[in-house]
Order: structure tokens, then sequence, then C-alpha cells
């Protein structure tokens, strides 16, 4: 009978602790901390957990594996700057006004490139609107703790993070690329050298740990924005090594490119300096996401992963391949806009992990405030819908059209149009002449197969539902340029077509080669940093 006694108190007692327990835990849940980490230029296909044999990203595969992953996320824009502003903001860009990487010339101003294209691109804003309310400043205002490291490019001072919800900003500012390199020392007024040689990714990925176990007894929102992998790409020695090597034990293929309609494009993913690049990220996120766990945040911190565009698989470094995709970085076709997409909520885990069904970037807003149980503001993010159905595994309709508005040229080789997705019919409406194409996805873009004279009402019907939503929204167009001159377009082509290609087939080659070295130092990175 004591016994007895004795087994009833101590199982009221665990009871009791147990609940208390849980209602710490709800409590986390209630108010989870956020991870936001975004990849500058990853095309969809440089994972090994979306396809690649040729890349090594366990870090990222494995936190895809834990959480959704969306099989058709998207990117808002073809090219950073517009992409980057969609999250801040929840809307498409045609509607916040940056169409365009901050810095490209428009207007007349377009003929000093010596392009030769037959428009001169639409105007656009240069700064991110300061009467929008981020979603930094959303999360502060409901008593979050803000933190951004990394690539900014939505404005200068003035409009830097911390112009925009970020209590803390490190590295962010208006410059698109890594200035100096991703080897210190690099020129960034926000980031201080410490260390010769230190890495640009691992530093970045450093001082977000630094901030997770600094104020891991707070609720933050941490952005992590990696100038990676964008040009210049850049590794140490040894890891080039290693992805030589590897290419050249899976074949090394004579001809890595076509052309494309202006520019050659890449066909395979096999550059090593490329490779080594991608893995120096892989290996970054896995020191923030180490962090979390050592401080016990990894069952109560949502984590996103996504890029701002595809791969850059022409114009810059000509990187990476996105196939089976078309295109990339810059272009109108799925492997300039599709991402990695991924969304991790620890207390959500379901048993179906992957979902085909169509989002964007601009959901990211609606969906991190919904699972945090901030009221949304739909006011602010009229372009995104919240995801967390999705996440707890409901079974919903999420129909609804997508758009897209890049009134300009890319580097790349990406044509003015604008895009509405609907069912997973396509229509790209190019304004050089008004053509159209339209796809039924995923299979005919794949197959560059343009069914619109099978399905010309169809067509009719989406591209009158793309004007009205780009006149509602108050789009600017690109003008056709009274200077246009056919015959030199036609000559910047041929020698696209005699000269480019050549000369990138050879560097490819010379980089596989045994004895490459790009300079003596290989970007100072010859310095052992841990």
């Amino acid at each position: 009978m004591y016994h007895s006694k004795i087994i009833c108190i101590c199982l009221m007692v665990l009871s009791v602790f147990g609940c208390k327990k849980n209602k710490e835990t709800q409590k986390q849940i209630a108010k989870p901390n956020i991870l936001f980490i975004l990849v500058d230029d990853l095309g969809y296909h440089d994972l090994g957990i979306t396809g690649s044999t040729f890349y090594e990203t366990p870090n990222v595969d494995k936190l895809a594996n834990e959480g959704m992953m969306f099989t058709q996320g998207y990117a808002a824009s073809s090219v950073c700057s517009p992409s980057r502003a969609s999250i801040m903001t929840g809307e498409f860009t045609a509607r916040h006004g940056i169409t365009d990487w901050i810095g490209a010339k428009s207007g007349e101003e377009w003929r000093t490139r010596k392009r030769h294209d037959k428009m001169l691109p639409a105007d656009y804003l240069q700064t991110l609107p300061e009467e929008d309310v981020t979603i930094a400043e959303a999360f502060k205002s409901n008593g979050y703790k803000t933190f951004f490291a990394g690539k900014w490019h939505l404005g200068g001072e003035g409009s830097y993070p911390e112009n925009h919800g970020f209590d803390i900003n490190i590295g962010g500012i208006e410059a698109g690329s890594p200035n100096g390199g991703f080897f210190a020392p690099w020129n960034n007024p926000k980031l201080a050298n410490k260390i010769p040689g230190e890495n640009l990714s691992m530093r970045l990925a450093k001082e977000t740990a630094n901030f997770i176990n600094k104020h891991k007894d707070t609720t933050f929102f941490a952005f992590l924005s990696f100038y990676a992998v964008h040009a210049p790409i850049q590794t140490t020695e040894a890891k080039w090594k290693k992805y030589r090597d590897k290419a050249d034990s899976m074949g090394i293929v004579e001809t890595g490119y076509k052309m494309e309609r202006v520019l050659p494009i890449r066909q395979v993913q096999d550059n090593p300096i490329y490779g080594g690049l991608v893995e120096t990220m892989d290996d970054a996120v896995g020191v923030v996401l180490k962090a979390l766990k050592d401080n016990g945040l990894d069952k109560n911190t949502i984590v996103v992963f996504t890029s701002d565009n595809g791969g850059v698989a022409s114009g810059d470094n000509y990187s990476t391949s996105n196939l089976p995709l078309r295109g990339g970085k810059g272009y109108q076709w799925e492997g300039g806009i599709r991402e990695p997409f991924f969304i991790k909520v620890p207390w959500l885990k379901n048993e179906i992990s992957k979902t085909e069904i169509p989002v964007i970037n601009t959901d990211f807003y609606p969906t991190l405030l919904d699972l945090a149980n901030i009221p949304l503001k739909p006011e602010q993010h009229k372009d995104g819908i919240s995801l967390k159905p999705i996440l707890e595994g409901k079974q919903l309709n999420f129909n609804r059209p997508l758009y897209w508005h890049y009134p300009h040229y890319g580097n790349q080789g990406g044509e003015p149009v604008s895009i509405i997705q609907e069912n997973n019919w396509k229509l790209i409406h190019y304004w050089e002449d008004g053509h159209q194409e339209l796809y039924k996805l995923p299979s005919t873009e794949i197959d560059n197969l343009n069914v619109i004279s099978r399905h010309s009402e169809l067509a009719e019907k989406m591209g009158r539902a793309l004007m009205n939503w780009l006149h509602n929204v108050g789009a600017k167009y690109p003008v056709l340029d009274s200077e246009y001159n056919a015959s030199k377009a036609e000559e910047r082509y041929r020698n696209a077509l005699k000269n480019k290609w050549p000369a990138l087939e050879k560097n490819r080659l010379e980089v596989l080669a045994k004895d490459f070295q790009p300079n003596k130092d290989w970007w100072k990175s010859k310095v052992t940093v841990d």
C-alpha cells in the first residue's frame, strides 16, 4: 500500500512536470525564431537534393529532407534586386517598381552598353520604397530582434537593412557582388577585415552563429543573405582539385555549350571552381544550423532556404547548367525563375515532404507571420499567400495566377517580357514584337515546345488577364528604340557565335586541366582559416 502511494505521487509529479515542459514547448512554438537563408544565383539543380550529381551539398540536403520541399517554388524575378524586394515586401515586381537589378542602365542610357537591342528598357525604382513595411519591420514591431548578414542590393546609404527594420546589419550595402571577392581582404564598410584569406561565406555564417549564440534567450528574425554563389566565382585550391578530379572521373565532355537566342549557354555541370563555391556555401549553412542545435533552438526555429533567381548558365561567368530546365539567370524560362524553395517547421513534420503546388517568394512574408501567430498584413503583402495550410499537410486548392514583369534585357540573354502562370499554363509576352509563347508545365517548356497554336483561345484569355493586371498595378514598359540598327544586332550575334562560344569552350577545358592555376596565391585563399 505504501509503495503504491509513492508510485502514485511520483506519477503525479512527473505528470505536472511533463505538462509544464509541454506548455513551455507550446510557448516556444507560439513565438518561434526565424532563420531565413537566401543564396545568390543558386540554380534549381545546383543541389544534391534537387538532382545534381556534381555539386555536394549535404547540409542543405539534410535541411530540405527535414522540412517541406516546394518543387515548383519560384522567385519573383530572374534577376536579384527585384526578387529580393519581393521577399521583403510581399509584392510582385511590377507593383513595388524595382524591376531590374539596381544599377542597370535604362532608357536612352541603355545605348551606352552598345548592345544594339530593339528596345530601350523601362525606368525602374533604384531603392526599396520607404512606405513599404518590410518583413523585418513586421517582425521587429512584434518584439523580434532582427539581424541581417550579407548581400542587400536594395539601395545605397539611407536605404540599407538598418533603414528597413533590421537592428543589426553585417555586410549589407548597395553592392550586388562581393567587392574584393570571396577571400579577405574585401572592400565592405559594413564588414571589417579580420584574417587574411578568410572566406566570405564562412565569415557571414559565423557572424550569424554569433548572433544566435548571443540572442538565444530572445526571439529573433535572422536573415543570412549569402553573396555566394554570385560572380566572381572563386574557391580554394583543395576544393578546385576535388571537383576537377570528380569531373574527370565522370568523364569530361568535349563540348560544354550551345547557342541560345543571342548568347552561348552552358549545358553541363562540371565547373570545379563553381563546385567549390557551392560546397563552401553549404559548409557555411552547416555552421549556422549547428549553432541552432548547440543552443537548443533547432526545435523552435523555422528555417527557410531559397535563391533569388536561377543559376548563371549564360553571361557573367557561365557558371552552371540548369538542364533540364531551359535558360538560367536573366532568362524568362523556368531555369531563370524556378528555385530551391524549402521551409522547415520543426513541429510540423508530416509524411508529405514534397508538394508540386506552385508557390513564389512573395509567399514567405505572410507564411512566416502566420507561423509566428502574428496578424497578417494583406495591405502590404498583396501578392503573397500563407503556405501554412500546405505545411500542415492540408490538401487545399492554392491555384492563383502568378505574374512576372521584366521590361529589360538581361546580361545573360533574356528579353523584355511579362509572364502569367496559372493552372500549370505559362504565357510569355515579348515586348519587342508582341509575340507570345504558351507552355504546359512542366513538360513542354523543357522540350522547348511552344503550344500556343493549339490553344489560341486560352492564350488570348491569359494574355488579357496579364495586360489587365499590369495596367492595374501601374507597370512601366520598354519602348522601341528609334536608333535600332538591325545589322549591328546581327553582327553582335555572329560575334557571339564565332568568337565567344569557342573562347568559352577553351576556357572550360583550361579550368579542368590538371595544371590549372588562376594566380600564384589562389585569390589569397592558401591562408588556412578555420
